[in-house]
């Protein structure tokens, strides 16, 4: 059973199954221990809530099982927990688990090898299919590394006959380096993958064009191996996993953008023809370089090779950005919404799918992009932490429709940023509704002294104005019935009724 002891001293917590966990986040808060024992939620609620000492009114809870308790009690004083859950270890966890939902792989493996969401937001076969591919690319890679051996003899480095055995090993070598060149590679491609495989629907056109930067970046440790003979390998290795990390980058963002063009569910025809397109491309540009190379001016002459690659290169950056500049998404995305609501909130129109797509910024970063909005943040980080009891209360009633909470960063007065966290059940149009609130606080901060009139006042406004928007949004082209506005999964904030 839970129970809490009181002191008047520094915070920490503990989590009393045998674990001891400093908490230096919190501060300015009365001592406080928290013993929990392997039991349902139901009974963590019960054993606050009906003994007499108060009842929970929020938990906010971590993907890494932490979870934090606001508990009211009789004199309406408002208390923190820090919990940790830590799962029972009885023989029934040894009984038959579905393999689809994979309950025994850890979790930081799982959300490394697996999409987000898994197994709810793939098909039935997903899993089994790439259970398969795995020993299929082993297999695969096995036979390149013996058929680049087989190539490297080819050219004179080592035979299958008539050689010595320093010969042999020497030529074996030599393959091993260049195989391991090739595997340095690999190794971005998989942390690109595993890290960051659920950016890439959100905005394709910005990590398509930092894959050709840092395509770019890799190609210049192959240009600067002819001034470095004796490093060869290692500036050839860097350069491999500089352009491994940009293929990372570049294959799952065209998957995208090829998915986009599919309109008539006819993905395989689209990939099929731009391949068509690009090989066309690579003979021409295969035949212009080899032109290039003929030129006694460029083979001979290491500066003026180095010059042309960067023009030619430069050219190259721009054709991209051109290119990816003409795509209209008609998918509402982080940076598209802004420009919708920004507009929305200023002149009561929205631009259309076009012009916003002309607007939209593909080389800055969100968090560059003002009025800066920050998700996933702890209540308690979101008030002022002397004050933060007595305002929750505030907060719960002002957000009681609301499938999330918003404040505006009190400690920064010159850059304004809000801080945004989600109830559960939010969905993309919470995510929307709070971007549309940002943006009203933001073009009418000042006039009022008092936060919450500001707040209060914005949400008055949002229930008035934002089936106008979402209409207009209809009207315009753009899909909301799939918004890629994803809710953040590593915080959630369960509001619980008061008895």
């Amino acid at each position: 059973m839970p129970f809490s002891l009181q002191f008047n001293y520094p915070i920490f917590s503990t989590s009393c199954s045998h674990q001891l966990k400093l908490h230096n986040s919190i501060r300015n808060q009365p001592f406080k221990f928290l013993c929990t024992s392997p039991q349902s939620e139901e009974a963590a609620k019960d054993s606050s809530g009906e003994n007499g000492n108060g009842h929970v009114i929020l938990v906010e809870k971590y993907r890494n099982g932490t979870s934090k308790r606001y508990i009211i009690d009789n004199d309406s004083e408002i208390k923190m927990f820090l919990e940790e859950h830590v799962p029972a270890t009885t023989g029934s966890q040894h009984l038959e688990i579905p393999v689809t939902e994979l309950s025994w792989l850890p979790k930081v493996i799982k959300d490394f090898v697996l999409p987000a969401g898994f197994p709810d937001t793939v098909t039935d076969d997903y899993l089994d299919y790439m259970l398969l591919q795995f020993p299929t690319n082993v297999t695969g890679w096995i036979c390149h590394t013996l058929v680049t051996s087989s190539l490297l003899k080819a050219v004179g480095v080592g035979s299958f006959s008539g050689t010595s055995a320093a010969a042999s090993a020497a030529a074996s070598a030599a393959a091993i380096r260049w195989v391991s060149k090739d595997g340095i590679g690999a190794v971005g491609r998989f942390f690109i993958g595993g890290r960051f495989g659920n950016l890439f629907d959100d905005d394709p056109k910005q990590w398509r064009l930092y894959a050709d930067f840092i395509g770019s970046a890799g190609s210049i440790f192959d240009l600067c191996t002819p001034l470095y003979p004796s490093y060869f390998l290692p500036l050839a290795s860097l350069g491999n996993l500089a352009k491994a990390v940009a293929r990372g980058l570049k294959d799952p963002s065209f998957r995208v953008i090829q998915n986009h063009f599919a309109i008539a569910g006819n993905l395989g025809d689209v990939a099929a023809k731009e391949e068509v397109w690009e090989v066309a491309a690579e003979l021409v540009g295969l035949a212009l370089g080899i032109l290039a190379l003929d030129t006694p001016g460029i083979s001979k002459s290491y500066p003026t090779l180095a010059l042309t690659w960067l023009s030619v290169r430069i050219l190259h950056l721009w054709f991209r950005y051109q290119s990816l500049s003409v795509l209209q998404f008609n998918t509402i995305n982080l940076k598209r919404a802004r420009i919708l609501v920004n507009s929305h909130v200023l002149h009561c129109t929205v631009p259309g799918i076009d012009e916003c797509n002309r607007m939209e910024s593909i080389l800055l970063w969100q968090r560059f992009l003002r009025p800066r909005i920050i998700f996933e943040v702890s209540l308690e980080d979101m008030l002022d932490r002397g004050k933060y009891k007595s305002m929750i209360k505030q907060l719960l009633n002002l957000y009681k429709e609301e499938k999330y909470f918003l404040v505006v960063n009190q400690q920064k007065p010159r850059d304004f940023e809000v801080f945004v966290s989600f109830k559960e059940g939010a969905t993309s149009l919470s995510v929307l509704r709070s971007v549309w609130q940002t943006y009203w606080l933001y073009q009418n901060w000042g006039w009022s002294d008092n936060i919450f009139d500001r707040l209060e006042q914005s949400l008055v406004e949002l229930k008035h104005r934002f089936p106008d928007l979402l209409q207009q949004l209809i009207e315009a082209g753009w899909d909301t019935n799939n918004l890629s506005l994803k809710v953040p999964k590593e915080m959630s904030i369960e509001e619980l009724p008061a008895l």
